[in-house]
């Protein structure tokens, strides 16, 4: 069981979690260590678990994945949640990356297309594809001009003054990054992993890892794809 990432299952249908469980097991890198068929039970395994990774069906009777995503990060902020779900609606996508989510999986998508997502996951390596990121970007766009017009949200509090805090202020690219940092900005932005970052700027894949870990800090994001949206946000990507 050294090296591999713990992996907790949590659908409300049984059939659903043997699927999970079937294509999680299918890569050495992961050991399943629980299933849970609801939110509540899935907050309740967490302690005994200790889980690295934790799949996420998104409508569940009771508590749903949402709900449960948001309380599991707040406990446990180590843990990497992907929601798994059959719909690529934007405005799921984007409540769950507000719930504190690392990823998302639609269900029909192959099982070595969910192996390989989940390895990029579970070493922070997980690009955001474009598709979705533009439907975030839209999603985030249309919810900002409602409240630019209510006077709530970000643009709301800059209107009176205050300081919006977190990836949705829309506030402008900080300067204290460094040069080299906002290339890896911009390159993880574009879908690029860490080794395709490292290879396009001559750099090793580790020197990535910690620029990418200092953006994040600077720009208070908590994963990669916060910062995907903060760069179709700032204009930093042309969508």
């Amino acid at each position: 069981m050294e090296g591999k990432w713990r992996v907790l299952l949590v659908d409300d249908h049984r059939h659903a979690r043997q699927g999970m469980r079937e294509i999680v097991e299918g890569c050495p890198d992961f050991l399943v260590v629980g299933e849970a068929a609801s939110g509540e039970e899935a907050i309740g395994l967490m302690p005994d678990a200790c889980p690295d990774l934790v799949l996420m069906d998104i409508h569940m009777p009771g508590m749903g994945g949402l709900a449960a995503s948001k309380t599991i990060k707040e406990a446990y902020p180590a843990v990497k949640i992907v929601i798994v779900t059959v719909s690529d609606e934007p405005a799921h996508l984007f409540e769950a990356l507000k719930k504190g989510a690392q990823g998302y999986l639609l269900k029909n998508l192959n099982p070595s297309a969910w192996r390989e997502y989940l390895r990029a996951v579970a070493a922070d390596d997980a690009p955001l594809s474009a598709d979705i990121a533009l439907s975030i970007l839209r999603e985030f766009a249309g919810r900002g001009g409602a409240a630019a017009s209510s006077g709530d949200g970000a643009a709301g509090a800059r209107s009176q003054g205050k300081r919006a805090e977190g990836p949705e202020s829309g506030e402008p690219l900080r300067e204290d990054l460094t040069p080299r940092e906002k290339e890896i900005l911009l390159e993880v932005a574009r879908g690029l992993t860490n080794r395709d970052v490292a290879a396009a700027l001559g750099v090793s894949e580790h020197t990535v890892k910690n620029h990418l870990k200092n953006i994040l800090q600077k720009l208070h994001l908590g994963n990669r794809v916060q910062l995907t949206r903060y760069a179709y946000e700032q204009g930093i990507v042309d969508t």
